[in-house]
């Protein structure tokens, strides 16, 4: 295997050129356990962890090596490996961390394509879609919208959910699937490219380990059985993990509870563009879209020209961004106080 065939570049290698690391190995990191990583190479894949330096000098722990990151290595053992730096990110996927202010969660790195799962099922919910296309969006990651398990519904249900998802989802490709009679996954099949890498999101049970199963042609990976009783598929997954495919690059992530928003870098702006494409016409330029008289947004929609489901979900994520970066800025604020607290701690002790 070459290192191309699991995304390598020449931006890549002209970095590790000026930072001399020609000297160190190169792979990339496809599992993540802690502070233990396993990263692959040309030739095999090794158990790493960062030196010390890379450790205990980082200011955050996003800075540490992700899966999806390419890093520096040196073997020292058979099998065994430490990573020295961790290259430059062309893309970061991430959410609000669970029950943390201000911090975010790295789902993975260099990511090309989101590949968006949900089940036609118990569990559907455009609102939900909308949330994971703001975080494909505000990472630059181009969307592909996957609805699984349509051999569980009839043909005209199937139709009616997927002109919801058109009526408030626009210019995205939408496919849908079967993992159990394959209807779709020759579609899928058909937009992977070789050397790029596809995340899959999505809740658990919606049949993302099924569907690399099927990518592959082969049970790799570990599949729940659909429970009666909760409609879906049983929480398999517990690790991001990195699978090299002939086509492509797949990453399978656990199932998120939460996608919660950041600040998102103009992420819900993509999200909602047609909303807030409206907004220009708004009597003022700071307008909520809540209660203001001379608001274009809320005139759509008592004039039924915008999705009103849409505009409330808008709304919601819109109030957690600003949240988000309220807790943001306070946890710097107070990182920076504590910043200065050790440094004048440290010129007192040298006094005496």
């Amino acid at each position: 295997m070459k290192l191309e065939d699991i995304g390598y570049n020449n931006q890549l290698e002209e970095f590790r050129k000026e930072q001399n690391l020609d000297s160190f190995g190169i792979g990339r990191v496809i599992l993540e356990h802690r502070d233990r990583y396993i990263v692959r190479t040309e030739l095999s894949e090794l158990e790493c962890e960062p030196i010390g330096n890379l450790r205990f000098t980082v200011t955050d722990k996003s800075e540490l090596p992700s899966v999806g990151d390419w890093v520096a290595i040196s073997e020292y053992d058979e099998g065994k490996a430490l990573i020295h730096a961790v290259f430059p990110r062309k893309s970061v996927l991430e959410r609000k961390a669970v029950g943390k202010l201000g911090q975010t969660q790295i789902i993975a790195t260099n990511i090309d394509v989101g590949l968006i799962i949900q089940s036609v099922n118990r569990d559907f919910s455009v609102n939900r879609l909308e949330r994971y296309l703001t975080i494909c969006n505000a990472s630059k990651i181009d969307p592909i919208i996957i609805l699984s398990k349509i051999d569980l519904i009839k043909e005209s249900e199937l139709e009616e959910l997927l002109s919801q998802v058109h009526d408030r989802i626009k210019n995205v490709p939408i496919i849908a699937i079967s993992n159990q009679s394959k209807i779709g996954i020759d579609d899928i099949r058909s937009k992977l490219i070789k050397g790029s890498t596809y995340c899959l999101l999505g809740s658990s049970g919606v049949g993302k380990s099924s569907l690399i199963n099927s990518l592959v042609g082969e049970e790799i990976l570990e599949t729940g059985i659909i429970s009666e009783s909760i409609d879906r598929g049983k929480h398999v997954t517990t690790h991001r993990e990195l699978i090299v495919l002939e086509n492509g690059i797949l990453i399978d992530n656990p199932g998120m509870r939460e996608v919660g928003i950041t600040d998102m870098s103009g992420g819900v702006e993509m999200t909602f563009d047609e909303l807030l494409s409206l907004a220009i016409d708004c009597k003022y330029s700071d307008c909520t879209h809540t209660n203001e008289n001379g608001c274009a947004v809320l005139t759509a929609l008592e004039n039924d020209e915008l999705n009103p489901e849409s505009y409330e979900n808008f709304l919601k994520m819109e109030k957690e961004r600003m949240h988000f970066d309220s807790s943001a800025q306070e946890r710097k604020k107070k990182d920076k106080n504590l910043g200065k607290l050790i440094k004048n701690m440290k010129k007192h002790n040298k006094k005496y």
